[in-house]
């Protein structure tokens, strides 16, 4: 049953009240509690709770052992009274009973997080009474904490990195490791479903607070560490040559080796203690993660992305040097990098350094990327711009990926088909696409906004990534380069820093367009269908030619069309999804002019079509 959403009038033009979208009883009850508003912006009554995070903790290379303490000060913003605090153990999803996704190796099974202290303002909790439920700790506070309270929690604790079996985390290869999701939090408590209690199995991704991390990281002498945040102490961790090349590295545009294959040899990166303690802080972020190895090479370099401040990010490449294909990887962060901050989005890159890490997997975090080597150059490009724009969708907005995949992996995969040729002119990267042409009017082809939660396997890669990256695409297509910029940034003031749904972000790029895109809302991401687009006649007129094109699937896609005339030249016609905006099942698209037309072919590469059968015509 689709609920109709009720907009103010008041708040909105005229021609945005229009065409309502189907909006569930519990979203709508932001609207009223006014936490959201029909504009898109956060309401009157938003709130979001955050905390500051100090933590100390000692990682063994050798032994893969996480130990130490995490002191967490709580702000409770909300207007409620939590009797409990949710903490999350994201490490238990290999811990032995752990419901998961899918499979790992019998040896990776393990005894989870260890809690070996736990306490709220200074009062010990008995830890043998904790009810660990895989990922989830719920612990009930010795008293309620009420609104614009705050409480002081200190959790001692220890655990076992996993050597295989690498799922976003863990041992990469001997004494190299990315170690993520590696300290107990406070779960996400917000106005919508009160505490996230989704259990982490693997495969759906995260959704955490903004906070503040500062981080002391202890490894042994050799390993050097990179995290999220700024690091505080590099003349107390690096030698003198080293930290000198990596403040160069920061103000320079070249390329600068901090660490080449000849410095790994010769063993004098770190200082000479037999531990060194790294110190990292960082603001306002989700998330905080490490990697440490005591042999990889480190390149590096930096750009201006804000002209007004002349503030720079610095950029990084972190790998194993035998693994060719990461050469190049950090002139590929920079151009993305570039890319996000001048052409796509167009905003600023938010954060001091973005470092891609040589691991195991294809997964990002506030400034790092976790990437798995890869067999071409073209496959290195796709890999570095895709991980990196997740700088701004999901870890600049705060989106809850948990339940709504689309609003991240969706903005990081348009990102991906429109940065890569900007890095390699001419490449044309297809990422997807075909897949959803062929998958789509299958059973598990459900509509996007299906929770991430309900989805599994091709119906949730196809949801996630190719379908909504498609309907941006097709939304920037049909306002201009000019005014998509201007609704999105819309959205993106309105919710960096905060926690946006689905509706925020429909109703921001309406306010930000000056236009109801409702009725495009509804077909892509709402409705049921596929796309099939089918050329049903080509009739000669007295100014040229008439091409009819039916619609035989009801998603909306823009009209691509190539036409051959008979002297053997081409010409390209184009139009928007706005064609289908009044629900017509055809267009007719004239050819001018006198030649004689021999072939007409229709489509496009961001085009995906059920039928390509019905694509082509031929003169006789």
């Amino acid at each position: 049953m689709k609920l109709p959403l009720l907009l103010a009038a008041s708040l909105l033009p005229l021609t945005l009240a229009a065409q309502q979208l189907p909006v569930p009883v519990n979203l709508q009850a932001t609207y009223a509690k006014g936490t959201r508003s029909e504009t898109g912006a956060p309401g009157p009554k938003y709130w979001q709770n955050s905390a500051e995070y100090d933590i100390n903790v000692s990682f063994d290379p050798a032994t893969r052992r996480v130990a130490g303490t995490v002191d967490i000060a709580y702000q409770n913003a909300s207007p409620d009274s939590l009797r409990q605090l949710l903490f999350k153990l994201y490490p238990n999803l290999y811990q032995q009973g752990a419901p998961r996704a899918g499979r790992i190796a019998p040896e990776d099974v393990s005894e989870g997080v260890k809690i070996e202290a736990l306490s709220f303002d200074g009062q010990a909790q008995d830890v043998s009474k904790l009810r660990v439920q895989a990922t989830n700790m719920p612990v009930r506070l010795p008293k309620a904490l009420g609104p614009g309270r705050a409480v002081k929690v200190r959790v001692a604790y220890s655990y076992v990195l996993n050597k295989g079996s690498h799922m976003r985390t863990g041992e990469v290869e001997a004494n190299s490791a990315f170690v993520a999701y590696f300290f107990p939090r406070v779960a996400v408590y917000d106005d919508i479903d009160g505490w996230n209690q989704f259990e982490y199995n693997g495969s759906q991704e995260f959704y955490n607070d903004f906070c503040t991390f500062r981080a002391a990281i202890t490894v042994p002498r050799n390993f050097v560490v990179w995290a999220t945040g700024d690091l505080l102490n590099p003349d107390q961790t690096l030698t003198k040559k080293y930290a000198q090349r990596l403040r160069d590295a920061e103000r320079k545009d070249a390329l600068t080796t901090i660490i080449g294959e000849a410095d790994l040899k010769r063993q004098d990166i770190t200082q000479p203690n037999a531990q060194n303690t790294w110190r990292f802080e960082a603001k306002d972020v989700v998330d905080f993660v490490f990697a440490t190895t005591d042999h990889y090479v480190w390149q590096a370099s930096s750009l201006v992305v804000d002209p007004a401040t002349q503030r720079r990010t610095r950029v990084d490449a972190v790998y194993n040097p035998k693994h060719k294909d990461f050469e190049e990887v950090a002139q590929f962060n920079r151009r993305t990098v570039e890319a996000m901050s001048y052409t796509f989005p167009k905003w600023p890159f938010p954060y001091a350094h973005e470092t891609v890490f040589d691991g195991l997997d294809q997964m990002e975090y506030p400034m790092m990327v976790n990437d798995n080597p890869v067999e071409t150059r073209d496959d290195a490009i796709t890999l570095t711009d895709h991980e990196v724009f997740h700088t701004m969708f999901p870890f600049y907005m705060g989106t809850n990926e948990t339940k709504y995949g689309w609003m991240d992996e969706g903005w990081a995969t348009i990102g991906e088909w429109l940065i890569s040729p900007l890095i390699q002119p001419g490449f044309v990267d297809e990422y997807g696409i075909e897949p959803y042409a062929k998958g789509s009017a299958q059973e598990f082809d459900v509509p996007i906004t299906t929770l991430s939660t309900q989805q599994t396997g091709t119906a949730f890669f196809l949801n996630s990534y190719p379908k909504p990256a498609l309907g941006y695409l097709y939304v920037k297509d049909l306002l201009g380069d000019e005014l998509f910029t201007k609704a999105l940034h819309t959205y993106i003031r309105n919710w960096h820093g905060k926690h946006p749904m689905p509706y925020d972000f429909f109703n921001s790029m309406n306010t930000g367009a000056g236009q109801n895109l409702n009725w495009f809302w509804q077909r892509w991401f709402f409705d049921g269908g596929y796309p099939d687009l089918a050329i049903a006649s080509v009739t000669k007129t007295a100014t040229g030619h008439d091409i009819v094109v039916q619609a035989k699937g009801t998603k909306p896609v823009p009209v691509d069309l190539t036409v051959t005339y008979a002297d053997g030249k081409t010409e390209k016609l184009h139009r928007t999804v706005a064609v289908w905006q009044a629900g017509n099942t055809s267009v007719t698209v004239p050819v001018a002019g006198t030649k004689a037309v021999k072939r007409v072919e229709l489509g496009s590469t961001y085009v995906p079509d059920k039928n390509k059968a019905d694509n082509v015509w031929e003169g006789k």
